[in-house]
């Protein structure tokens, strides 16, 4: 579903489009945000579910979830604005649990099972049952059917079925999470383990009901600019044709001003410092014996993957700033009294900048999804932008920060640049199923001598779980954007 403008991100888009609008424009918040429901469903026949009511009911808790506020409780009489006054304010982090189900949005979809279909031809060979190893396909009126409570779910029947006529049903959201933290409720419906969750979003952008949603900064953001605060905006890499494939970087940038931004930095600027200090890192830790291996530190969702699932690689993650706190660091000393905004792809940056260590630093996240929202409630239509700005402040090496690859490959140019003389053995993971496998090889002695890439997204940053185009496009124009630099390389200081 990557990439596909489904009727779930139409509704996204709208539900951003409608929060920014209420920052805009509402001067009696609470009713507005309470007719919102009815102005977004405004029809009387249900389109996507059995009747409008759950329709609405679902648009509630979108709507709560956009505002930055938690999801209601079932079983308690909660209001719809109830917490509204405390999130009307332009200093409010987030809460976790970022990632949330809808409960009354769940279509409780199966866990994992196989089922021979009503194509099944009944063929003499059955197959499907010669290999069954517990016996559990049998032929009833002339077509195999699957005993469930005797599948052991290994899928050899669908193997071997000549008409692939068994089909292997999951659960989406479950099967796109790398760390098993989808769960499931007395009801049957997907909830999330906190504690194993690492907050990538990729449940998020696979479930085909909308059914898991995450906390938006945008209403917050867009009353802190009309306070007259200055406010300033980094924007990742990864944004390269997120916006339309015309849209240049210099476009984007005068768009953000038009907006209300009053300047904007590339985050491929702390890029280029993390590939000088990673690779600085390597060289005097790693290339002399005096640590195994080295985990690149700019993806959350991989430096919490390590933290929680393998603890004994926590000295071995770098030391380096993430491009966002370190070009927030960068922005904040030209100007110590603005406010920072980290524009991206990535739904743990939200959690990220909500560390203690980081809240000085960056003061709002918010996704290439939900600045679209913006755009819409204001009537920007990008592709008729002027430009009026120049974009020149980072090199390719930086801007490859958006790929998979391309931070190993940034730190690996830097070290045969600066140290030729020192060997360097490169390995990157992508998607947290990989991002495990390789952290495990590591652990156990197979990886020592490594410079270690990690990625939560299959694809990198292009895929995360804030973006709008589908990913193939999204690392073409990434490429046209690394190509468009001056430099190649940082300098090393």
């Amino acid at each position: 579903m990557r990439g596909i403008e489904t009727q779930v991100r139409k509704i996204r888009r709208i539900i951003f489009k409608e929060i920014a609008n209420l920052a805009y424009h509402s001067e009696n918040l609470i009713d507005d945000m309470e007719a919102l429901p009815y102005k977004i469903i405004n029809y009387t026949q249900a389109t996507y579910r059995e009747s409008v009511y759950r329709e609405r009911a679902v648009v509630r808790e979108r709507l709560r979830l956009a505002m930055g506020m938690s999801l209601r409780p079932e079983n308690v009489p909660i209001h719809l604005t109830q917490g509204l006054e405390e999130s009307n304010i332009s200093e409010k982090y987030y809460e976790p649990p970022l990632l949330q189900v809808i409960p009354s949005a769940c279509n409780a979809c199966p866990l994992n099972e196989y089922r021979v279909s009503d194509s099944c031809m009944g063929c003499v060979a059955h197959p499907c049952q010669e290999v069954c190893p517990r016996g559990a396909i049998s032929t009833v009126d002339g077509k195999s059917v699957i005993d469930q409570e005797k599948c052991i779910k290994c899928g050899k029947c669908k193997a071997v079925c000549p008409y692939d006529c068994i089909s292997h049903r999951a659960r989406p959201c479950s099967a796109a999470c790398g760390v098993n933290a989808i769960k499931t409720d007395e009801a049957g419906r997907a909830v999330i383990d906190s504690d194993l969750c690492v907050s990538c979003g990729q449940c998020m952008v696979s479930c085909p009901f909308g059914a898991i949603a995450d906390k938006s900064q945008i209403f917050q953001l867009i009353r802190a600019m009309q306070t007259g605060k200055e406010i300033i905006a980094q924007v990742a890499p990864a944004f390269a044709g997120q916006f339309g494939p015309n849209v240049t970087a210099p476009m984007l940038k005068t768009a953000l001003k038009q907006l209300g931004f009053s300047d904007v930095y590339e985050t491929a600027i702390g890029a280029d410092q993390g590939a000088i200090a990673e690779a600085d890192h390597y060289v005097h830790s790693v290339a002399t014996g005096e640590l195994p291996f080295l985990l690149t530190s700019c993806c959350p969702s991989w430096s919490m993957l390590a933290k929680k699932f393998f603890p004994e690689t926590i000295d071995k993650i770098s030391n380096a700033l993430t491009p966002m706190v370190a070009t927030a660091r960068v922005i904040k000393k030209e100007h110590p009294d603005a406010s920072v905004v980290f524009i991206g792809p990535c739904a743990s940056k939200k959690l990220e900048a909500s560390r203690r260590t980081v809240r000085s630093d960056v003061d709002f996240v918010i996704t290439f999804e939900e600045l679209l929202g913006m755009f819409d409630a204001k009537g920007i239509v990008l592709e008729e932008v002027e430009a009026s700005d120049e974009v020149n402040d980072a090199t390719s090496a930086g801007r490859g920060y958006g790929v998979a690859g391309g931070v190993a490959d940034a730190i690996e140019r830097c070290i045969r640049e600066y140290y030729p003389d020192v060997e360097v053995n490169i390995e990157h993971a992508e998607s947290l199923a990989e991002c495990k496998k390789v952290l495990m090889l590591a652990k156990v002695g197979k990886k020592n001598g490594c410079l270690i890439e990690g990625m939560a997204c299959p694809g990198g940053c292009v895929a995360g779980a804030g973006t709008n185009i589908p990913i193939p496009e999204a690392q073409k124009q990434l490429q046209k954007f690394k190509e468009s630099a001056d430099k190649t390389l940082p300098d090393h200081k």
